[in-house]
């Protein structure tokens, strides 16, 4: 009697002591949260320690106890592996599947459109709204000079990335390194401005760089893709015949604090953006360009115009002399406009 006793005691023991941690261990590790997979999305800023990350898994079902799932990432050694971003999980996933997840960094990625003619602040401003990097973090490494120098972009007497961050759209996620997206721009302009166009602007005499510039203005001057190569028509042939560009966006991205109202103090005034002022090319791009502004900036259209006005339809009536210029501007304008 008293060996039975002995033998139940030591078997609730071995229960007690083998069996039910290893049966909480199989329920931890292999059985889901949830017989159902429910996506959650899971948002994990830079720096957040492993226990708060465990809370937050716990409180959105993905895993079943934090305190085992802290555990379990330290003896794997894990800890200092997971990847801050956004992340789309269920609560389907065992615990070493929502390990392998955040060590990967396999983020949610989102589809990010660059606008055609954005600068490089703008870009900062949409990327810090959509909560892709902070705009202070991406301003810095877009005016880093040894940043620039290391993409081969030439520097200038203020190092900026403006003209070279390529409009398109990207796969980005949040909390993203800023350097890491200003990589991806610039290799997206290096694939469009390509060894066809570099011998394309060689043959107008003008360099990248120049190029760059100009499709900066054409950019900004023209959203239509059949009026760009006569846009830029008539800036090469005003540049061969030393005219000043007199454009107007040039005028205004070289104004601090621009407030939208364009005033004839503006264009009398000298900066190294006024073109009305300063004769060829400003300093810089003013824009970020699109493909189509590339192109046309060394595939000019063969026209002799010299100059062009608004027809306040989006539209440009084009001239090449000033009488016809005129005309235009008594047509298509109450008081004399640009160019």
């Amino acid at each position: 009697m008293i060996r039975l006793l002995r033998r139940k005691r030591l078997f609730l023991a071995f229960v007690v002591i083998i069996l039910l941690p290893a049966a909480f261990l199989v329920w931890f590790l292999f059985l889901p949260p949830s017989g159902t997979s429910e996506t959650k999305v899971i948002f994990i800023k830079k720096g957040t320690p492993l226990r708060k990350i465990a809370e937050v898994l716990e409180q959105e079902r993905i895993i079943k106890n934090r305190n085992f799932f802290v555990y379990l990432t330290q003896a794997l050694g894990k800890r200092s592996e997971i990847k801050a971003g956004e992340y789309e999980l269920h609560t389907g996933m065992v615990p070493l599947e929502v390990i392998e997840v955040l060590v990967k960094g396999q983020v949610k990625q989102h589809l990010v459109t660059i606008p055609e003619g954005y600068t490089v602040r703008q870009i900062a401003q949409l990327l810090e709204d959509l909560q892709i990097v902070e705009k202070d973090a991406f301003l810095q490494k877009a005016t880093s000079a040894t940043l620039i120098v290391s993409l081969g972009i030439p520097l200038s007497a203020k190092p900026s990335l403006e003209g070279y961050l390529f409009p398109n759209t990207y796969h980005l996620y949040r909390e993203m390194d800023p350097e890491e997206v200003i990589r991806i721009m610039v290799n997206q302009y290096r694939k469009t401005f390509n060894s066809d166009l570099s011998a394309k602007a060689a043959q107008f005499g003008i360099s990248e760089r120049e190029a760059v510039i100009l499709a900066s203005i054409i950019e900004k001057e023209t959203s239509l893709p059949e009026e760009k190569p006569l846009i830029s028509a008539v800036f090469h042939n005003r540049l061969q015949r030393k005219i000043p560009l007199q454009s107007d966006p040039t005028v205004i991205y070289g104004i601090a604090s621009f407030n939208g109202n364009l005033t004839k103090q503006h264009l009398i005034s000298p900066t190294p953006y006024n073109t009305y002022v300063i004769s060829g090319l400003p300093p810089t791009p003013i824009c970020n360009p699109g493909k189509e502004s590339l192109l046309a900036a060394v595939s000019p259209a063969p026209v002799p115009f010299l100059y062009f006005v608004s027809k306040n339809d989006g539209s440009h009536h084009f001239s090449s002399d000033i009488e016809g210029h005129n005309r235009a501007v008594a047509i298509y304008q109450k008081t004399p406009k640009k160019r």
